[in-house]
Parts: C-alpha cells; structure tokens; sequence
C-alpha cells in the first residue's frame, strides 16, 4: 500500500516517522509537546507535516495513550492528557489532508513488535510494556485484538491485589502498582530505608538518603551487585511473572514480549520474570510454556507499529 507515517505522542516530545512497508523508518520529524489538548493537535499535524516532506504518504497512524474507541477514531480517555471523548481521527485529518486512524500506544507497540521484531514467527504473542506505568497488547491469530469496545489489554489495570495500593486510575491493587518503574522505585526506597547497610552503592548514587534513589540508580547498583537494588528488581520481577501466569491462562500464547524501558536492563529483569511466570504457571511442570522474551525495537516500536496498522483494514468491516 505503499508508505505511511507513523506518530508517537511521548510526554517531551511527539515524533512522525515515515515508514515503509517492511517496517524501516524513512524520515523522521520531533516537535516539543505541548501543554494543551489543542495544541496537541497542532503539534501532531506539525510533525506529521515534517515528516511528509518529500514523500508519497497514504495514511497516518498515531498512537495516543487511553481509551480508543473500536473505530480508530475518537480518545475515549486519555489519562495524561485531557482528552474526553476527543475526536483525533477527524481533528488531524482536517490539518493534514491524509487518512488517519488512531491506536493506543500499548496496542501499536505490540503489533510492531509482533510484525518486524521479537514476534516475527509466531501467531498468537502477548506484549507487555514495563515502563513508568505497564501497558500490552494482544496478537491471537495473526490478528490485532482490540475487544468489543476497542479498549483491551489495559493489563495494568487487572487488580491484582483486592483493596491494594491505590493506582493513578482510581482504583486499588492494579497490576502496575506492583510491576512497572514507579513499583521498582517505591520497592529500593523501602529497603534502603529498612536496611541502609544493604544498600551503601545504591544511596552513594543518589543524594545519600532513599529520597534520591531514582531508576537509573537502582539499575547501575544492581548491575554491581548491591543486596537492595538486586532484591528490588526480584520483587518487580515476582508480580510481573505472576500477571504473565494469568495472562497465560486466559490467552494460551506462545511467546511473552517485554517491552518498555525495564526491558533494556535484559536479563537482569527477564531471568528473574521467567522464573517466576513458571512457579505461578498453573500446571507448569506438565505443560507447555511459553518464551519470555524481550522485545528488539525498543522505542521505534510504537512509531513503527502505528504507521503499520495504518495500513491495516478497518476492524469493523
């Protein structure tokens, strides 16, 4: 169908790539990201416009965080932005002349993981995002699975733990308060303030109090082998591996992708994921498993993925 363009609406910056049809980045334009919904929309139209220069372009994809409706049309919910029942589809394609359909930015991640990266092979993959927050998607048959209403895979809203730490959602015990960056903060800076002998490496990277213990921090400690920045990522990795065993009880898939920024630490997070999807597997010992793998694009995926499904035919028809 010849090339598309692809839009990722970060909390910094919005990048429009084009993108061909195996999934290679031709171009790409960054603007800042604004602080309004409207001049979202004009920032969007603005990349968009970037990136089609000197292009034949046949549709636009973007990727936005929340709620889209089945229709690839209309934000239902955005919570980072103050999008309420925001018509994007309608609202770019006045500024930008091209077809455009809207994803939500889990779902384009995982579809190009699944066509050009860590999936390519497989049928039926389930990603997870562990990045700030935890976010996924769904590829059973070869197919992109939004539900009825087009807003599943919303994993990091499964409620894990009944009356659980409250969550930016509303609700109590989702599944990102315990697996995702700000659950592996919230874990070293308990232990490091539990147990500050464990934990001199970690407290020398940030202000020497567990107050300054930030990501980066935890990541390069463990890498060195401190006792709380090791046992912080375990403990991410024990509920991560525990939501993968219900996943796998609900989708029966052959491949985990992981994705999202934690996903780059590599084994330091996988191993510890894989071990305890398999303690939690129901039957484990006497069926199949499934790979627990990381994800290749890292953060082109969504880019890549939303320009891609562009090209997808409308899932209503």
């Amino acid at each position: 169908m010849g090339l598309t363009i692809g839009v990722d609406i970060g909390g910094t910056k919005i990048a429009a790539g084009v993108v061909d049809e195996e999934g290679n980045i031709l171009s790409t334009h960054k603007v800042p990201t604004p602080g309004t919904p409207e001049a979202i929309v004009d920032a969007i139209a603005a990349a968009v416009e970037g990136a089609h220069a000197g292009h034949e372009i046949v549709g636009v994809g973007i990727g936005a965080a929340g709620y889209v409706n089945r229709q690839r049309s209309t934000v239902y919910f955005a919570p980072n932005i103050d999008w309420r029942q925001e018509p994007l589809k309608e609202k770019v394609e006045a500024r930008v002349g091209l077809p455009v359909v809207v994803e939500n930015d889990a779902n384009a991640a995982a579809w190009g993981e699944y066509k050009f990266g860590a999936g390519k092979g497989h049928r039926n993959v389930i990603c997870i995002t562990l990045g700030t927050g935890l976010g996924g998607g769904i590829i059973i048959g070869n197919k992109l699975r939004r539900g009825h209403f087009g807003v599943a895979a919303e994993f990091g809203h499964i409620r894990m733990v009944p009356d659980g730490l409250l969550c930016g959602c509303g609700s109590q015990g989702c599944w990102e308060q315990y697996a995702s960056g700000r659950a592996l903060v919230r874990y070293a800076k308990q232990r490091a303030n539990a147990t500050p002998e464990n934990a001199e490496l970690l407290l020398s990277l940030g202000n020497g109090t567990p107050d300054g213990i930030e990501g980066k921090h935890i990541s390069m400690a463990a890498r060195q082998g401190d006792p709380v920045a090791v046992d912080s990522y375990r403990e991410l990795a024990r509920w991560a591996g525990a939501g993968l065993a219900d996943l796998a009880s609900l989708f029966d898939p052959s491949a985990f992708i992981v994705g999202g920024g934690l996903s780059d630490e590599g084994e330091l997070v996988l191993d510890p994921i894989r071990k305890s999807y398999k303690r939690w597997l129901v039957g484990g010992n006497w069926r199949p498993v499934a790979d627990v793998i990381a994800a290749q694009l890292g953060n082109k995926a969504g880019l890549v993925g939303a320009a891609d499904l562009a090209r997808e035919p409308d899932p209503i028809m």
